[in-house]
């Protein structure tokens, strides 16, 4: 199994179990900081998505600082100490299964990934092809009017608008040159308040750059767009977020006359059509429309003062304290080295329990200093063919913190054995190792 095949399948089963119990957290703080207000929420939701794809990388990457910077870097201590068995162990935050099986799970991991970048990449390209054919919309009266009140309300430059028969609710698209399209029949069948209502809304998404920040979530997300509560925090982003522009756009009318409009709206368009364009960003992108209606028309109770930064600086400690167990507890796969086995095709497996006797001499391994400073311990587990002569002579790595790898390979390769002896002659064996790396308090 390569580095990359390790890599791959470290992220992947981190993320199994990682993903939900961020998914939980979320859902508890989200009703924490509901009274609030919709922007604390969609700030959550957004951290919340973002640490479901870092944190399982992170969890594949050789970082012992990190979990020092959480306070997770183990008990204080004044000194360490090293064990060692022959034979397996068992080493926390290992896992092994056969290696054309693990092989084969990171071949459909890789796949999945590469099929989901597909497919962002060919929605960013029917975006181009729906502005391309989108026909420049004439505003005049009313419309005009409206125009330019929500261009001054929000502090924007004048904002192009275009029409489209390929859609069924407005749309924002664009980056440098954000674009509104609206639906045909929004144009010549809608009444001016509702026109007024979706410009509002619309230029809401283009004040506060959603169309890149969305974009800029979907690729970070790519590597765990396969996991089902991914798609749960995509819809929680996509209603906090329709729920923050409301709550902006509902300020240019009154709550209760924005909420009638939008209602009036989604009878006029949406009646038995799919609601969202891919990528895109627009007033019907949440399935949660009656949520937004209740939370519109509702009467605010909004939480102040002390009480407000309480509940924030609780939340995000939660979050830290979480993140850092995550770390803490993830799963590696590592990368185990065949071509040992490979040359000593008649090396024969022999318990830890009888090579732990047949070893006669070699130095222990040193704590190293640094990992010592770093309060990095843990398990090396190591893969050694010990030759007809009793000297090392193949040592991989299977698994174990990198910082104290390599003191025990330093420390193990100058082991030397009786010869072992099979039918009075002696044989090469294949045998596991593991060094244990403890911090005393």
């Amino acid at each position: 199994m390569t580095t990359l095949q390790s890599w791959l399948l470290s992220c992947l089963l981190n993320s199994l179990w990682q993903i939900p119990v961020l998914f939980v957290a979320g859902l508890l703080a989200a009703r924490a900081l509901r009274r609030i207000g919709p922007a604390a929420e969609h700030r959550l939701w957004i951290t919340v998505l973002l640490l479901s794809t870092l944190l399982p990388v992170a969890s594949t990457l050789p970082l012992p600082g990190l979990l020092a910077l959480f306070g997770w870097s183990g008990p204080r201590s004044i000194d360490g100490h090293v064990a060692v068995l022959t034979g397996p162990g068992s080493a926390l935050n290992a896992f092994a299964w056969p290696s054309a099986v693990l092989s084969t799970l990171a071949a459909i991991y890789a796949a999945l990934c590469l099929w989901f970048a597909a497919r962002f990449l060919w929605r960013c390209l029917r975006l181009r092809t729906l502005r391309r054919t989108a026909d420049p919309a004439i505003l005049s009266g009313e419309a005009a009017a409206s125009w330019l009140r929500c261009s001054r309300r929000f502090a924007l430059a004048p904002v192009a608008v275009a029409s489209s028969a390929r859609i069924f609710g407005p749309v924002t698209i664009g980056l440098r040159r954000p674009l509104v399209i609206l639906p045909t029949r929004l144009l010549s069948g809608a009444d001016p308040a509702d026109l007024d209502t979706v410009l509002a809304h619309e230029f809401a998404h283009i004040r506060r750059h959603d169309f890149l920040k969305n974009l800029l979530c979907e690729l970070i997300a790519l590597p765990v767009s396969y996991h089902p509560l991914l798609w749960a925090m995509r819809e929680r982003v996509m209603e906090s977020r329709e729920m923050v522009c409301d709550q902006m756009a509902a300020a240019v009318a009154t709550p209760h006359r924005y909420a009638r409009s939008l209602l009036r709206l989604a009878t006029l368009l949406l009646d038995g059509m799919p609601l969202t364009t891919p990528h895109a960003i627009g007033i019907f992108d949440s399935h949660s429309f009656e949520r937004r209606l209740m939370r519109l028309t509702e009467t605010p109770h909004p939480i102040r003062g002390l009480r407000r930064i309480a509940i924030v600086a609780a939340c995000a400690l939660f979050g830290i304290g979480l993140s850092a167990s995550a770390l803490a507890f993830h799963v590696k796969v590592n990368a185990q080295d065949q071509a040992g086995q490979a040359a000593h095709p008649k090396a024969v497996a022999v318990s830890g329990q009888v090579m732990q006797g047949q070893r006669i001499g070699g130095p222990m391994p040193v704590y190293p200093p640094e990992a010592k400073k770093a309060k990095i311990q843990g398990k090396v587990i190591l893969n050694a063919v010990i030759g007809k002569d009793g000297t090392v002579e193949k040592l991989t790595v299977a698994s174990g913190p990198e910082a104290l790898q390599k003191s025990s390979l330093d420390a193990v390769h100058q082991w030397t054995y009786k010869p072992f002896l099979l039918n009075g002659e002696p044989v090469a064996v294949k045998t596991t190792i593991t060094v244990t790396y403890s911090l005393q308090k």
